[in-house]
């Protein structure tokens, strides 16, 4: 069992879902993120997202976007991720996982970057623009060093689809709530549920967490019995964006 199955385990042990935030590389600010990523640490998160900013993105709704392009103009890069998260390896109860396009690693190069990811600490890696039938050089990678190439399925996702990302799946099945961008929706959609019971069959030995659109608790009232894991980015890059603290964001989720 991964290193992240085993965190979201833990969770269900505890009998609650596994929390997921996700956070921009360098957002706010440089210390402002590390300050941010130490209390969703220290505040209960099981795993936790770090977002690698890049100039072209395809799915990011315009909090994330605007986030990234903040840490890009912070003078974030992959480079820097790296760097700093292996000066503070082994300072974090939570499991991290870089979600990033391409592009970025691949111009890294794709080896240098597992192991350096690896040398930091980081569990596992999401790709959203990677389709599967070109991920195999990335997937070889990662797995010599011990990560995860989590799989990204959606309501468009067909169960033979979902077969064949089973057959090479690892830590956990990342699945979208809704098709588009991501950002904060007043509800989920109704089919949700029946693109997680979808995952759940094909997926039957992985932890499934739902992402997208997801804000407060309460949303998960009609699906949380399908789930193993909930991701929140979009409203939490708000709460930060008006002042909020991590800390705080965190409170809803632990109490719920």
């Amino acid at each position: 069992m991964s290193r992240l199955q085993t965190k979201i385990e833990q969770a269900e042990q505890a009998g609650r879902l596994a929390l997921i935030p996700f956070l921009t590389a360098g957002y706010p600010s440089l210390d402002g993120f590390w300050k941010a990523l130490r209390e969703l640490d220290e505040s209960g998160a099981d795993i936790i997202e770090i977002g690698v900013p890049f100039s072209d993105p395809v799915a990011d709704g315009p909090v994330v976007e605007a986030a990234s392009l903040q840490a890009l103009e912070n003078g974030v890069s992959l480079s820097w991720i790296l760097q700093e998260l292996a000066a503070r390896k082994g300072h974090f109860q939570a499991e991290l996982v870089l979600m990033g396009y391409y592009n970025p690693f691949l111009q890294y190069g794709l080896s240098r970057f597992a192991e350096a990811a690896a040398a930091a600490g980081v569990a596992g890696v999401i790709v959203p623009d990677l389709p599967l039938n070109e991920a195999a050089p990335l997937r070889r990678a990662l797995a010599l060093t011990g990560l995860d190439l989590i799989a990204l399925v959606g309501p468009n996702t067909p169960p033979e689809r979902m077969q064949e990302y089973a057959e090479q799946a690892a830590g956990y099945v990342y699945v979208v709530s809704v098709m588009g961008i991501t950002g904060v929706r007043q509800g989920l959609p109704p089919a949700v549920k029946a693109t997680l019971e979808r995952a759940r069959k094909a997926f039957p030995a992985l932890p499934i967490v739902l992402g997208f659109g997801v804000k407060e608790p309460g949303q998960l009232k009609e699906v949380a019995e399908q789930l193993d894991g909930v991701v929140f980015g979009s409203a939490l890059l708000k709460h930060l964006q008006a002042g909020g603290s991590a800390e705080e964001f965190m409170r809803q989720w632990v109490q719920a």
